[in-house]
């Protein structure tokens, strides 16, 4: 099992909780970007850039990963393929994405971009929070846990 990171838009904290728990459970962590990302020096943290382009770097996670694989997003178009490739995708917030709850978030996703492309302010996404972080490490941790010791 591996983690793969779209690293683009992940935040800064939720990449330090990703390089310590990579660490921690010697698991191979992937971050995938077209931007230049330093990453600590580590036998399990990797970084992948690929070209700049529109879903690039998703498309290199969906190619690359396996199944059981963890992908770290917060692009739902993304998570609907992980889930498809049979792996597990938990979003930068700490919600993990599942076959039960993927098409309600596509269609809110395009429902909001439907609005917005109206002209509507939709006010976009509430501010990161220490919550957030927490519920992030906390269901990252129960996933690590319950694959390491399969």
């Amino acid at each position: 099992m591996k983690i793969w990171v779209d690293a683009d838009a992940c935040p800064v904290v939720i990449k330090e909780i990703l390089y310590k728990a990579a660490e921690r459970t010697k698991t191979l962590t992937t971050f995938v970007a077209n931007q230049y990302l330093s990453i600590p020096k580590s036998d399990y943290l990797r970084f992948l850039q690929v070209e700049s382009g529109f879903d690039v770097a998703d498309n290199e996670i969906i190619k690359r990963m396996q199944t059981g694989d963890l992908v770290i997003t917060a692009d739902i178009p993304l998570a609907a393929d992980v889930i498809t490739q049979q792996g597990t995708a938990l979003n930068p917030r700490g919600e993990i994405y599942t076959s039960e709850n993927i098409r309600a978030r596509l269609n809110m996703r395009d429902f909001m971009d439907s609005l917005r492309s109206s002209g509507i302010d939709t006010g976009g996404s509430p501010a990161f929070n220490q919550g957030n972080r927490q519920n992030f490490a906390n269901n990252l941790d129960k996933f690590l846990f319950k694959n390491k010791t399969k």
